[in-house]
């Protein structure tokens, strides 16, 4: 009965803290010479997760932190994003573009903790009889 209760809800919430952990290792890494700027591609993630596929992250760097690998929430493709003002020593994050979508992504992930938090209530609301 309660197997799907909140629906894709779950699998966007999981993908979307897998987002927001990879903009903010670029945001971290924005002096790392020769760091590559990383990202999910979200709507393919989603068919991913909900086609229970699954694709695990790499790591291309020795020193570079080690990702959790998305194919426990059904998979992700990680992308590098090219630049529009590459640096010169390699490093491919640009700063005021990932805080902005580190913004909107959080935007989302808290819309998505609502509609969660409001499904919970009525599922107790139902409990009770209300």
């Amino acid at each position: 009965m309660f197997d799907n209760v909140f629906g894709v809800h779950e699998s966007a919430m999981k993908l979307r803290q897998d987002r927001l952990g990879l903009l903010s290792e670029n945001l971290v890494n924005a002096e790392t010479p020769n760091y590559k700027a990383k990202d999910i591609d979200f709507r393919k993630a989603m068919n991913a997760s909900l086609s229970n596929s699954g694709v695990s992250l790499e790591q291309t760097h020795g020193s570079h932190m080690k990702h959790r690998r998305l194919s426990s929430i059904g998979g992700a493709e990680l992308v590098y994003r090219n630049p529009m003002n590459p640096a010169a020593d390699g490093n491919t994050v640009e700063a005021h573009y990932e805080q902005s979508e580190f913004g909107k992504e959080t935007a989302r992930y808290m819309a998505t903790v609502q509609f969660i938090e409001n499904r919970i209530g009525g599922i107790r609301r139902a409990f009770r009889g209300e």
